[in-house]
């Protein structure tokens, strides 16, 4: 996965001080963009450990993606990803999936404009809402060329007042004309060390399930980040930052050989202040991972089963193999 250290290195040798409505300060780019070639295999990151809870817990949220549901009770035997932003019967405001397949549909809209009725193909029975990823498995059986399958997970007026609105809020589907699957996401807000290896695993995923289902090989998934950031400390540790970022970067550009970025990553440690927020600190693990090479890519096998009677056991990682694992604290 050259493409994520590209990323990583690019962020923290281009990027700002920046705060945040966590608390946590970052180091971020604006408008960065990859894309991955998924016939290559399955694009779990290596430069840190993946399999494990790690992996389980992107499949039980992206199945819970896909069942549409509003609340989180489903996965807080399994992982407590979402639990912070639930309220105490586990429903949640943030969108995503509930919007994937149950987006809202007004009952009359502005004059001149057109929605569908109740008993439209698309149309869930029994509410007014909208089933996006039917509509998308649909149209590749019948109209692959089209280039109107977006799914989306923003709504304004849902975001404007959201606990938390979706980060990863619009993907597009794509058949060029070899015949090949592709998945374009659109992210507005990318958390380098955490969040992203989990997206690009995640609609990676998708785009093998979707693709399997509808008779479609993989083809590439690309990924546009508007803030791509690196949480670099809280207090006086994010503060620190804002004054030694550019000798920062410039070590980190100047670093070629896996020593050389753990100097770095060392450095770093010792210089910053230690306390209370210097556990947000992302930059020395990721500055680590820029010094491993890449192994080998695994691969995924999906059961064949309808999409809506896909479960966890379903899903098998198959020769996954990885450096050490690193540990990120999660900025909330």
């Amino acid at each position: 996965m050259d493409a994520y250290l590209d990323l990583v290195s690019d962020t923290l040798t281009r990027g700002h001080h920046k705060s945040n409505r966590t608390g946590v300060d970052t180091v971020a780019t604006f408008g960065q963009f990859y894309d991955v070639d998924l016939a290559e295999g399955f694009p779990l990151l290596t430069t840190k450990q993946m399999d494990g809870f790690r992996w389980d817990s992107m499949i039980h949220e992206l199945l819970w993606y896909l069942s549409g549901e509003e609340h989180v009770r489903s996965l807080r035997e399994r992982t407590g990803i979402w639990d912070e932003w639930a309220d105490e019967e586990g429903r949640l405001d943030t969108a995503y999936g509930r919007f994937w397949r149950r987006f809202p549909v007004p009952d009359s809209g502005l004059e001149g404009e057109s929605w569908p009725d109740d008993t439209h193909r698309w149309m869930n029975e029994g509410e007014r809402t909208f089933d996006q990823i039917a509509y998308v498995m649909d149209t590749l059986r019948e109209n692959p060329r089209s280039r109107r399958m977006v799914v989306n997970a923003w709504h304004p007026a849902n975001a404007a007042v959201s606990t938390l609105p979706p980060c990863h809020y619009t993907f597009v589907f794509n058949v060029q004309g070899d015949g090949t699957l592709n998945v374009h996401l659109t992210q507005r807000s990318g958390d380098v060390a955490l969040g992203i290896p989990f997206n690009i695993a995640a609609y990676a995923l998708l785009a093998k399930v979707v693709a399997q289902r509808t008779g479609f090989d993989l083809g590439r998934f690309a990924h546009t980040v508007v803030d791509a950031h690196v949480y670099c400390g809280a207090g006086d540790r994010g503060a620190w930052y804002a004054d030694e970022l550019p000798a920062v970067s410039q070590r980190i550009a100047d670093a070629e050989t896996g020593e050389e970025y753990e100097a770095v990553a060392g450095w770093v440690e010792e210089a910053a202040p230690g306390g209370d927020g210097a556990e947000y600190d992302h930059v020395p693990n990721l500055v680590r991972q820029l010094g491993r090479d890449p192994l080998p890519r695994p691969e995924v096998d999906v059961a064949d089963v309808p999409l809506d009677e896909l479960t966890y056991d379903d899903i098998q990682l198959k020769g996954y193999e990885s450096h050490d694992g690193l540990s990120f604290e999660v900025a909330e």
